[in-house]
């Protein structure tokens, strides 16, 4: 299996660092690629990474760290959830298990429950694990008048349009009945990334990103090419996502 992309969210230094001292005995688990410090920070660090695993404190600095998942949850999927915090009250515990959380720690946070919590993250996303498509297999998608069956390698990117979206592929477009989340469940992680909201790109047909212009381009084998305007953001987490 490999590593779970991981995340930090601690608003005090001092919980943080050892949070984060700790988790460097599961290098061969987790791969932490952010420690964020506030909710912002936290929410543009999630939608830019996209991780496997969030340790997210309850608390930040005034802001309920539900919300912030509410939030996220409308343009991505949320990932396995390990909450960490001072509080031990029944209305928090009582979010988290709404949320689906893996576990639930409180701080300081003992070595034993936090081995524990991350067996149980690690076992639940081999689990759900999806097997990747064949290379050169075909995917269904509902559409106005029937099904449309194409490889991955065929398809540019999704364009949202209200609750379906536009497949553009390279050799046409069609409205695919389903919307950008349920897409983004059942299409190849390794190929297709959530650039903003009402986007899905196909990374592995990045051909060119111009930052200046906010465009991305994509071509497919043949030389056949598709361009696209993003927002900044969405550029800048392409760019995050190929370096």
């Amino acid at each position: 299996m490999e590593k779970l992309k991981t995340i930090v969210v601690e608003d005090e230094r001092l919980p943080r660092l050892s949070l984060l001292k700790k988790l460097e005995d599961y290098r061969h688990t987790l791969e932490v690629v952010d420690a964020c410090d506030s909710y912002d920070s936290a929410r543009e660090s999630i939608l830019r990474h996209r991780p496997d695993l969030l340790f997210l404190d309850i608390q930040l600095q005034g802001h309920d760290s539900i919300e912030l998942l509410r939030e996220l949850k409308e343009t991505m999927q949320l990932p396995y959830i390990i909450f960490t915090t001072a509080y031990s009250e029944r209305k928090y515990l009582l979010s988290a298990i709404k949320l689906g959380a893996v576990d639930y720690l409180l701080k300081p946070i003992d070595k034993v429950q936090l081995a524990h919590a991350i067996a149980k993250a690690a076992g639940r996303a081999q689990a759900e694990a999806p097997a990747p498509p064949p290379e050169g297999e075909r995917i269904s998608f509902r559409s106005v008048n029937g099904k449309i069956r194409v490889t991955a390698g065929d398809i540019a990117y999704f364009k949202a349009e209200g609750n379906y979206a536009r497949m553009v592929t390279f050799g046409g477009e069609d409205l695919v009945l389903e919307n950008l989340l349920s897409l983004e469940q059942r299409l190849p992680g390794h190929s297709f990334v959530r650039a903003d909201r009402s986007t899905i790109v196909n990374v592995a047909k990045l051909y060119r990103l111009n930052s200046q212009q906010q465009t991305c381009t994509l071509q497919a084998e043949g030389g056949r090419v598709r361009q696209l305007k993003l927002s900044k953001s969405g550029i800048d987490l392409l760019m995050s996502v190929i370096q």
